[in-house]
């Protein structure tokens, strides 16, 4: 098994803070690692056969063909973001590789902690060679104690071999000064499958995030699923993109939203370019205080023989379903949280157990500070 990863520098409050994350700092249930704090690399190990976790700079170093994967699904002139990662001389990150025919049952967890306020910037690439299999959970958080001005800039890579599969769970776990720019795209082949996963359930600035999956292979899957919170002052503007190209491919974006005050820009858009693709396309809101959810739904069809849906959705909790439960012994505020539980608790087909428990945990911990 690896390590436990040594990082004196953080407070006990921060380690909790990781821990909120889904990063466990002793390794328990996981197969590798990465952690970068600020721009400092600290640990980047991996004790699964033929799985690979570096440093961007080593990975490079090690391997000549890199270069034919980063930036060719995200372009380095795509916005102000994605040049100022470009234009860094000592580029920052982790590359994963999960070489053909491997697979890992315990997750790689990436940890990017944001221990000071300045730009935290990384590239990070991700390989799943035909036939392998990778989970990753990425845990993304800053100091309990960070100064205003704090930002983060990921771009994120992905590329799906024939028959292989990526699972990537994503956790923000920010404070309230901290804007947040993830820059991601994927392309999936043949059999392919991509399951990503969003969840934001604490303060945070700024979100701003619209990851691409291009299904260029037949019979390709790609599923976002979404799980966001705004806080007062929080601003979220957020979605996912399926580009379906290969025949038979098929793609589902889930988004639950709930605003407790903040504003939440809800995007999602399915092109469906080839016969015999399938798209499905759906996002629910609460608004619990007065709050923005604006849900913008789009599809897009350019050929006979696609077939895309869409919903969407915004409201409030019921008040007949909130008596409905305190008929059955739970007070007023039981009766809210256990709905919200509810509207918050999406199952994602083919996800690991455990990360799908590492989704639920996060949820326990905002139910139980109220969401």
């Amino acid at each position: 098994m690896p390590s436990h990863i040594n990082a004196p520098e953080l407070s006990k409050v921060d380690q909790e803070r990781l821990a909120q994350s889904g990063i466990d700092l002793a390794m328990k249930n996981r197969c590798g690692s990465y952690l970068q704090m600020d721009q400092d690399i600290v640990h980047a190990e991996c004790a699964q056969e033929g799985i690979e976790v570096l440093s961007y700079k080593k990975a490079f170093e090690k391997y000549e063909w890199m270069k034919d994967y980063a930036w060719k699904v995200v372009s380095p002139e795509k916005d102000e973001i994605t040049q100022y990662v470009a234009g860094q001389k000592d580029p920052k990150g982790y590359v994963i590789i999960a070489h053909e025919g491997s697979s890992n049952i315990l997750p790689i967890q990436a940890c990017l902690y944001l221990g000071r306020g300045q730009i935290q910037h990384v590239h990070n690439i991700i390989i799943a060679e035909e036939g392998a299999e990778l989970h990753i959970i990425s845990g993304c958080t800053s100091g309990a104690h960070v100064g205003k001005g704090g930002a983060h800039y990921g771009i994120s890579e992905f590329y799906v071999k024939k028959d292989a599969q990526i699972s990537f769970t994503m956790i923000h776990n920010w404070t309230e000064d901290i804007e947040v720019y993830p820059r991601s795209a994927s392309v999936i082949e043949e059999n392919g499958v991509f399951l990503s996963n969003y969840v934001c359930m604490q303060p945070v600035k700024k979100v701003q995030m619209y990851p691409t999956a291009t299904l260029i292979g037949d019979n390709s899957v790609a599923r976002f699923s979404s799980i966001v919170i705004a806080s007062k002052e929080s601003f979220m503007d957020l979605g996912s993109r399926a580009i379906l190209e290969g025949k038979g491919a098929s793609a589902e974006l889930i988004t639950r939203a709930i605003t407790k005050g903040g504003t939440i820009i809800s995007r999602g858009h399915i092109n469906g370019k080839t016969a015999g693709t399938r798209g499905h396309l759906e996002c629910k809101g609460l608004i619990l205080q007065d709050g923005r959810i604006y849900a913008i739904p789009e599809i897009e069809g350019s050929v006979v023989g696609t077939e895309l849906s869409h919903e969407a959705a915004v409201g409030k909790i019921a008040r007949d379903e909130i008596e409905y439960l305190m008929s059955r012994g739970l007070d007023e505020n039981e009766a809210t949280a256990t709905i919200i539980r509810g509207f918050l608790d999406v199952k994602i087909t083919g996800l690991p157990e455990a990360l799908q428990k590492q989704i639920e945990a996060i949820i326990d911990v905002a139910e139980k500070s109220g969401f």
